[in-house]
C-alpha cells in the first residue's frame, strides 16, 4: 500500500489551496482517510479524517469552517481543500489511511490519532506567507 501526497506549494495569507491523496496497492476500498501536519519545531496533529462508507467527516477545531476533506473523483483518492489559509497553517501535511480497518473496531472517534492509521503518505510542504 502507498500513500502519494500532492498539491503542496506557497500561497499568500487569505488564500487556497487543494491537497490530494491517493492511496493504491493491494486494496479494494480503504475504511478512513485523515490529514495531519506538522509545523516546524511542533508536533504532528490532527487536520481532519473521512469515513469511506458515510462520507462523515471531522476536523480539527484550528481549521473547522475552513478547511474540507472530501472523496475524490478517483477511486481511493482524498482532497484537502484548504480557504483562508493563515500563516499559522505552515507545516508539512502528511495523509494517512486505515486501509484495513484494523482500528475501525475502536470507534471513529479513535480516528483523531496516529495510531488509528497504518499507513502514511510522504508528506507536503504548505507555506502560508503574511
Amino acid at each position: 500500500v502507498q500513500l502519494q501526497a500532492s498539491g503542496g506549494g506557497l500561497v499568500q495569507a487569505g488564500g487556497s489551496l487543494r491537497l490530494s491523496c491517493a492511496a493504491s496497492g493491494g486494496f479494494s476500498n480503504y475504511y478512513v482517510m485523515g490529514w495531519f501536519r506538522q509545523a516546524p519545531g511542533k508536533e504532528r496533529e490532527f487536520v481532519a479524517r473521512i469515513n469511506r462508507s458515510d462520507g462523515s467527516t471531522y476536523y480539527a477545531d484550528s481549521v473547522k469552517g475552513r478547511f474540507t476533506i472530501s472523496r475524490g473523483d478517483a477511486k481511493n483518492t482524498v482532497y484537502l481543500q484548504m480557504n483562508s489559509l493563515q500563516p499559522q497553517d505552515t507545516a508539512v501535511y502528511y495523509c494517512a489511511a486505515d486501509i484495513f480497518g484494523n482500528s475501525y473496531y475502536k470507534g471513529i472517534a479513535y480516528y483523531t490519532a496516529q495510531p488509528a492509521y497504518d499507513y502514511w503518505g510522504q508528506g507536503t510542504l504548505v507555506t502560508v506567507s503574511s
